[in-house]
């Protein structure tokens, strides 16, 4: 049977509103809620009885029926096609969890504009009196300013730039390592001012923020299985307008977790480095132990 004929025949049965309009959207809501509580009942009979339970596959199966009829009800009150549904909910969850490859950002024609296939960020940390300072180091050379916590409590936030590197090697987007690395696309004067400019990287600089105020309420995702849906919504949300709007949300759940990973070595250690790979999309901490005037040049 197709979902079309599936719904339109559900339809023919609907007692739902025979009291009024405000009935004939509620009762079927107020019907999908309950019968949710019916199959989690029959779980909670199987949990208690086990196989003496023994139409407990068959009392799922008619559950599910049911729901399924509240499910087509609530759609046709509101307009909406069950076949329609349907394909937008696979597409949403492949998006999320399946193997979508995304879209190609980083390059362009100019290599000078383009990011690196692979290369290496280098964090070297220095206690200067009260503070702890980390300089990100590209190259050999510092990329941008010396970055402290901010904070009145050491939350390792001085290593944020991690998440700058992981949306670099997982999305191919950061306007704020363009910056930092001389790749701002000067040449199109358009994706210099829209998508290399001030607004988008404060916006990068937002979600940065966004997901490490996140990680410090989830371990920093020690031991997660992922992240919250509602966070990927919001984070995808504030990049709307920007080219990394097109990157599905599993990449964006691997440059997340892949950028915590890498920031939880780098914090327990207090330095180290970083692998990027554009076309691997990985990011892999690497440790340093610089020697003693290594690290008094790169200060």
């Amino acid at each position: 049977m197709q979902f079309a004929d599936y719904q339109t025949q559900a339809l023919e049965t609907d007692r739902t509103g025979l009291n009024g309009a405000d009935a004939a959207q509620l009762v079927p809501l107020l019907g999908l809620a309950g019968e949710a509580g019916q199959l989690l009942s029959e779980y909670k009979k199987w949990l208690r009885d086990g196989p003496s339970h023994v139409r407990f596959v068959d009392r799922v199966h008619e559950e599910l029926g049911d729901i399924l009829w509240y499910i087509a009800n609530v759609a046709s009150k509101y307009g909406l096609d069950l076949e329609d549904i349907a394909a937008a909910n696979l597409a949403k969850t492949r998006a999320r969890f399946g193997d979508h490859g995304g879209v190609a950002l980083g390059s362009c024609e100019r290599e000078s504009e383009s990011f690196p296939d692979q290369f290496t960020l280098t964090f070297v940390q220095q206690v200067d009196g009260e503070r702890v300072i980390v300089r990100t180091l590209f190259n050999g050379e510092q990329a941008g300013a010396e970055l402290t916590d901010n904070a009145h409590e050491d939350d390792g936030y001085r290593f944020h730039d991690v998440f700058h590197a992981g949306f670099v090697a997982v999305l191919g987007w950061s306007p704020v390592l363009r910056k930092l690395l001389g790749r701002k696309r000067k040449s199109v004067a358009k994706l210099d001012e829209v998508e290399d400019g001030g607004r988008a990287a404060v916006i990068e600089e937002g979600v940065a923020a966004l997901i490490f105020d996140y990680g410090r309420n989830h371990n920093f995702l020690e031991g997660a299985g992922g992240v919250d849906e509602a966070l990927l919504k919001t984070v995808r949300g504030m990049c709307a307008h920007l080219e990394v709007k097109d990157q599905p949300e599993v990449l964006w759940q691997s440059a997340i977790e892949q950028s915590f990973a890498a920031w939880r070595k780098l914090n327990a250690a207090q330095g180290g480095s970083l692998e990027v790979d554009r076309i691997a999309r990985t990011l892999h901490y690497v440790p340093v132990v610089p020697s003693a005037n290594a690290t008094a040049a790169a200060l």
